[in-house]
């Protein structure tokens, strides 16, 4: 045998290096497979509720404002140093249509989620009371995994698409997506692996520990729950959702999967609740009582931010974690506040509620290490509905297929290429054929567009218009409807067309049982 070798030794030799690099492109391959699945990023949509355009530290417009600087967000600062700021990034002026266009990538005018929901099966008291219009029975119910769910939607909701992907799903906070005794009230029914404090209402009955988070009236519906270890002490809700979300990263990593992190904050909406962390600061300023308040709240959500970034960098996971921040609808500025109503969003129009500026335009932020140059600006718009395909591509979910049709466009091509021209042929819809409550700027039952730089608003009540170029006024101060009719007519046509393929629902007037017109006069 030595002999053999030793005759033998280049074949040997050949033999040896063959095996060597046989094993050695197994093991590349092995390891190729192996990256590519810990190469799919984490990704974390950090959704705040009610949050402003003005609401922050960071300016979204082209200068500074007094807001800007009455805001302490150095978090969101840090992110937008560190990623592409949106300046034109749409919501719908409530958070039901908001959340359920976000996850199943439809327009509420298609999904018929149009506004906020709660109890199985019932219109809202606003609606059923309204002396001059008689509401359409909307989705009321929410998203439904199920088709059988009456007034509801059914659709393939974006973290059951994740999930199947292999991605660990977690939800932390405000979930709102489906209404009391339905199935989506937990948000694990459509897709999350865990839910941490998310369940029909969209409200807290209180941000305080001490207060259990509003769960001492046990008829109340706006009690926070699972956060019992949390009861009677000294914590704020903000920080509570913040720790259990991090603990929740720490179960994916355990798990070795890629994960999802939704973390949607009930701040800043009402109650407004003051965090003591910071409230001093802002009464030595000389705010009132409830925009010190309100200014905690903001502050307290930047916490959470910061918290979470800390989180990735902290678990060497900052280079190969995507986060999206954005909120679910123009800051509060009807009721509520202190100071002059509707003001709270300037230069914007309104707030909450409303098809104005105020009530729609949001902060948004995406920072996706080695794709997105940093403290960048892009000043194309887009809408919520977006998110769905473009999380979904970010994740590389590839060839899903869909129950319901999907109206939300990919922006991953705009997070390399600040064109501002790349979106103004494109239309933006929203369609609210209900009654919210309070009054104002742009408030009430309403179907609207956005083409380029012209914005049409039609309201249901009077079959009136407003039409403004959102370019050259953005405070919406000037109402073009009378003088350009044409651009009226035309938008209107648009509008209509779009209305009439989704099977948009509308109103009826109390005063002719006549359904309201479409943008457009005609009536079928």
């Amino acid at each position: 045998m030595k002999k053999f070798f030793s005759k033998h030794k280049s074949l040997n030799l050949f033999i040896l290096g063959l095996g060597i690099l046989c094993f050695s492109c197994q093991d590349k391959t092995i390891g190729k497979k192996k990256d590519k699945q810990d190469q799919r990023p984490n990704i974390v949509l950090f959704l705040v509720d009610d949050m402003g355009w003005q609401d922050t530290s960071v300016p979204f417009w082209d200068k500074k404002t007094p807001f800007n600087e009455r805001y302490h967000t150095p978090n969101m600062e840090r992110l937008a140093s560190q990623g592409m700021k949106f300046t034109q990034a749409y919501a719908t002026p409530v958070c039901s249509p908001t959340r359920v266009s976000l996850m199943t990538g439809m327009n509420a005018a298609r999904h018929r989620v149009t506004n906020w929901t709660l109890y199985k099966d019932a219109l809202q008291p606003m609606e059923t009371n309204h002396k001059e219009l008689t509401f359409p029975r909307w989705n009321v119910n929410g998203i439904s995994p199920d088709a059988g769910l009456d007034l509801a939607v059914h659709a393939d909701a974006l973290p059951e698409l994740l999930k199947n992907a292999g991605y660990f799903t977690i939800h932390s906070g405000k979930a709102h997506f489906g209404a009391r005794e339905t199935a989506a009230a937990d948000p694990r029914a459509i897709g999350f692996d865990v839910n941490i404090a998310g369940h029909a209402a969209g409200a807290p009955g209180s941000y305080y520990g001490e207060e259990n988070f509003g769960n001492k009236d046990k008829n109340s519906p706006w009690g926070v729950p699972g956060l019992e270890k949390y009861h009677g002490e000294d914590i704020f809700l903000t920080e509570a959702l913040t720790r259990e979300a991090i603990t929740a990263m720490d179960q994916a990593l355990v798990e070795e999967k890629p994960f999802f992190l939704y973390m949607s904050h009930y701040a800043v909406h009402v109650p407004i609740m003051g965090d003591d962390r910071y409230l001093q600061k802002y009464l030595d300023t000389g705010l009132d009582s409830t925009e010190a308040k309100y200014a905690t709240l903001v502050e307290g959500m930047d916490k959470s931010l910061g918290d979470i970034m800390d989180y990735l960098k902290e678990k060497k996971l900052e280079e190969n974690t995507i986060i999206l921040f954005m909120s679910d609808n123009g800051g509060l500025s009807v009721h509520a506040r202190g100071g002059e109503l509707h003001t709270h969003n300037k230069p914007l129009s309104s707030g909450k509620g409303s098809i104005h500026e105020g009530g729609i335009r949001e902060p948004m932020i995406v920072k996706w290490p080695g794709v997105v140059k940093p403290n960048t600006t892009n000043d194309n718009y887009l809408i919520i509905e977006d998110f769905y395909p473009t999380i979904l591509e970010m994740a590389q979910v590839e060839g899903y297929k869909t129950v319901q049709k999907i109206d939300g466009q990919n922006f991953v091509p705009l997070l390399t290429n600040n064109n501002p021209g790349q979106t103004k042929e494109r239309p933006l819809f929203w369609h609210y054929p209900n009654e919210w409550g309070p009054s104002g700027p742009g408030i009430g039952a309403f179907s609207a567009i956005r083409l380029g730089d012209w914005k049409l608003l039609y309201y249901h009540l009077n079959e009136s218009y407003e039409l403004f170029n959102i370019k050259e006024d953005i405070g919406e101060t000037t109402n073009q409807a009378q003088s350009n009719p044409e651009k009226v007519n035309e938008l209107a046509q648009v509008l209509t067309a779009y209305l009439k393929e989704v099977d948009a629902q509308l109103p009826v007037h109390k005063s002719t049982g006549e359904m309201v017109a479409y943008p457009d006069g005609s009536r079928k």
